[in-house]
């Protein structure tokens, strides 16, 4: 049978105990509701921030793929056949596909627009889920024997193409590398045709740029055989991406260059973790500053039990025991209220996450329709442990006035 300390008896017997004055058990119930309404706040809003970041990833990876080969200097490189097959034959590779992008000029009927067309291999769809973000129509780069373009949304507004039945072909205009003068302005380009299949809704920064056309048109329409603006890879495991990119270092040349997910987008996941960083020191510091009624309850408590301090003292308990007792009031005050805080928190984030009942002001434009929400156990541990450490920086020093209290009363 396990023995609980004497100091740990005593102070739990204190939370509860009736107090001389009434004003010392409001005190010591607000510094618990404070520390359990601060957990509680704490892990809901972290709780949201994980749901924004998620939403970002996913809206990002249709754009943003697990590895991202590029040029370190100059537009494309040479991505053959031999050289796909190495990468393809690592061990963590799942699916890799060559995009090769152009600047280009659309014509359909009457309406113009400037875009970058993104050829891509059919592997495409897989390594990014792009087909999940299909506004209007159906991703197909082949339609009965033709080249599809899947079109931003914002590029759509302008193109106005018909989806429903798609018959009406879109002039694809890019300019030729050539330094020539030509009488005839329209000799300056590389022209194809596609017909336009589907219209994708990510975020503004790719809906109002790119048309997705297969990676051979843009190959035959540029004349750039065998080459990719970029190699993109979908890993089987994103965790190993470290030892990934170590192995393509092994087999690529020098002037390529390989970012993870992270590295592509490096500065958007900065802003988040600072933010987030900024919510766990700003709510910390509230939690701080709920303390001070710890502070409070149990300078006041230390004055109500001065017999029992005295007692404890002439049976023998030793300064560091009375400090102990007090101490560990504060701290498990503090533990119950985070307790009850966190597990309100989880029912709320819970609640939230299955039935999305807090909606998003002007939800109808946006791609969801409430705060979304990532339930994190890590969160729940640091804020319990922030709640930890706070109660016990707020709980030394009336612990320490009441280690002295009794020689006070004794010889003063």
């Amino acid at each position: 049978m396990i023995q609980i300390p004497l100091s740990l008896q005593i102070a739990r017997r204190y939370i509860f105990s009736k107090k001389s004055t009434n004003a010392i058990n409001i005190i010591s119930y607000i510094s618990m509701v404070g520390m359990g309404a601060g957990a509680m706040f704490l892990v809901i809003i972290l709780s949201v921030f994980n749901g924004f970041e998620g939403l970002v990833n996913r809206m990002y990876s249709a754009f943003y793929p697990d590895i991202k080969i590029t040029a370190i200097v100059g537009k494309s490189f040479d991505a053959d056949t031999v050289l796909i097959n190495k990468i393809t034959a690592l061990d963590n590779v799942l699916y890799t596909t060559r995009s090769l992008e152009e600047n280009a000029y659309l014509k359909y009927e009457d309406r113009e627009n400037i875009a970058t067309i993104k050829g891509v291999e059919n592997s495409f769809q897989k390594i990014t889920g792009i087909d999940s973000f299909i506004l209007f129509g159906k991703y197909e780069m082949n339609f009965r024997g033709n080249d599809g373009a899947i079109l931003g949304a914002a590029v759509d507004e302008v193109i106005n193409a018909d989806m429903q039945e798609p018959i009406v072909k879109m002039q694809v205009m890019v300019p030729k590398n050539e330094r020539k003068v030509y009488l005839n302005p329209e000799d300056a380009f590389h022209k194809g045709f596609v017909l336009p299949t589907g219209v994708f809704a990510i975020q503004q920064e790719f809906d109002e740029k790119f048309v997705l056309v297969p990676y051979s048109f843009v190959e035959e329409l540029t004349e750039s055989y065998d080459k990719a603006t970029s190699i993109e890879l979908k890993l089987k495991d994103y965790s190993k991406v470290n030892n990934t990119v170590k192995e393509l270092k092994k087999i690529l040349d020098k002037n390529l260059q390989i970012k993870n997910r992270l590295q592509q987008n490096a500065s958007l996941f900065k802003v988040i973790n600072t933010e987030r960083l900024a919510v766990y020191v700003i709510l910390s510091f509230v939690l701080f500053i709920v303390s001070f009624n710890i502070i409070g309850s149990l300078s006041m408590l230390v004055m109500d039990k001065d017999k029992d301090i005295a007692i404890l003292r002439a049976m023998g308990a030793s300064e560091q025991t009375i400090r102990n007792i007090f101490m560990l009031e504060g701290i498990l005050s503090a533990m119950i209220g985070a307790s009850i805080g966190l597990l309100l928190g989880f029912i709320i984030c819970y609640i939230q996450k299955e039935f999305g009942l807090i909606k998003l002001q002007g939800s109808g434009s946006f791609v969801i329709q409430s705060y979304p929400v990532e339930i994190h156990a890590l969160d729940f541990v640091l804020t319990f442990l922030i709640v930890l450490l706070i109660s016990f920086i707020a709980s030394i020093y009336p612990a320490y006035k009441a280690s002295k209290r009794e020689l006070s009363l004794k010889y003063g």
